[in-house]
């Protein structure tokens, strides 16, 4: 089975993550609009590969292909540390949650 990271460092590293596509599609747009004084030439070949980064980190955000350099667990060192998908991590969170809910009205 394999180990996703889950809680609060889990959380913010999520939040960074859209923040910086956000970012990236936010400063693509401002060239694309001319807005910083540089050649038109310029702006459209920046817009356009910041877009191009923002959207291809955009979808792995969402696929949960990132890993930001984090250590597997120490517990079974064969099997290797991935990331499960946005969906996939909040309905782990959720069942988590669930359990977390029933074992306290027991």
């Amino acid at each position: 089975m394999k180990k996703r990271q889950t809680g609060m460092m889990g959380s913010v590293k999520m939040a960074f993550g859209i923040f910086m596509v956000l970012f990236y599609l936010g400063v693509a747009v401002l060239l694309a609009l001319n807005f910083f004084p540089v050649p038109r030439y310029l702006s459209w070949f920046f817009a356009v590969a910041f877009g191009a980064y923002g959207l291809y980190r955009g979808y792995r955000e969402i696929k949960g292909e990132h890993t930001y350099g984090m250590r597997r667990d120490d517990e079974n060192e064969e099997e290797e540390f991935q990331f499960g998908s946005y969906v996939e991590r909040l309905k782990q969170q959720e069942e988590e949650f669930k359990k977390e809910s029933e074992n306290e009205k027991e």
